[in-house]
């Protein structure tokens, strides 16, 4: 099997994950979403120390942590980075187990455009007038969203937003993924840690000899493994493909919030999403044309060389 196509075969197994994730987050439905945050965070640390560990790559991790922590700006960029994606780990967490699993896809529809704008707005990026059309629509399918049901959705916004930012991070300190999983649990693991022995201690916690804990502790593994397949992936394929194949996801989710757990699709929703789908669509088709065009140019420069 081709380099390409094991890339599309990772990728699209971490796409579909995390996808499904919304049916495991339901089985601890009615544990607080605090205490599987801390737990997620826990055991999503212990995972990856053990990863490190077995894939022998120990010494450079350490070798990594060095460099990173002489820069006190890397620093607080990593914590603000665990902040942020936790955050975002509670909130789609609170979505899923309060019925609320579109809102959650609706923010991971629209966090690539939400991502955008930021390159737009912090790190100069332009974009093709087919683009900024793309851009206008997905922003008129939200805003008739938000009028149709009277409120914003404040959580497939808040999903995108903070979903964006902390990709924005990453971008920006440039650490391997698996080793910036590792460092960002690291950062809150004593926290969640002191938090469970809180919760536990109090008579309020859920650990134990039961499914629940069993459910609990498997969130180090739901979290990790669909990122080292999407780390795996991103090697190997374009990041235009990873564009278009990120679409599984919250598609996945849809599907499931709809057919799975009853939750309204009205006709506000249908016509957002129409606007909304459209929008992705022609600026995933917008990106594939300039890559294909800059692919052209590159050739044509290398045989006039």
């Amino acid at each position: 099997m081709g380099e390409n196509k094991k890339g599309i075969l990772f990728a699209l197994g971490a796409y579909i994950i995390w996808g499904f994730l919304p049916i495991y987050w339901k089985q601890v439905e009615h544990i607080s979403p605090y205490e599987i945050i801390a737990h997620r965070v826990f055991w999503s640390f212990i995972f990856m120390i053990l990863f490190i560990v077995a894939t022998s790559r120990l010494r450079l991790f350490r070798k990594d942590l060095k460099f990173i922590f002489k820069d006190k700006k890397k620093v607080a960029a990593l914590f603000f980075a665990s902040a942020v994606i936790t955050s975002n780990w509670l909130v789609y967490i609170i979505a899923v187990n309060t019925g609320h699993i579109l809102d959650a896809s609706l923010g991971y529809y629209i966090n690539p455009l939400i991502s955008i704008l930021l390159g737009f707005v912090i790190l100069g990026e332009r974009f093709s007038k087919m683009q900024w059309i793309a851009i206008i629509i997905v922003f008129a399918g939200v805003t008739y969203l938000a009028v149709g049901l009277g409120a914003a959705p404040w959580i497939s916004l808040y999903l995108a937003l903070s979903f964006s930012i902390y990709g924005l991070i990453k971008k920006v300190i440039n650490l391997d993924a698996i080793f910036a999983l590792a460092v960002e649990t690291f950062v809150l693991a004593p926290f969640a840690l002191v938090y469970i022995f809180f919760l536990e201690g109090s008579g309020q916690g859920n650990f134990g000899f039961n499914v629940d804990s069993l459910v609990m502790m498997g969130t180090g593994v739901a979290t990790a493994i669909p990122l080292l397949l999407f780390a795996l992936g991103a090697q190997r394929i374009k990041l235009s493909l990873i564009g278009f194949l990120q679409y599984f996801a919250p598609t996945i989710m849809l599907i499931i919030g709809v057919f799975m757990y009853d939750e309204a699709f009205t006709d506000v929703h249908k016509v957002a999403y129409v606007l909304i789908w459209s929008g992705l669509i022609l600026y995933t088709l917008s990106r594939f044309y300039q890559m294909h065009n800059q692919s052209r140019k590159n050739a044509r420069r290398r045989v006039s060389s």
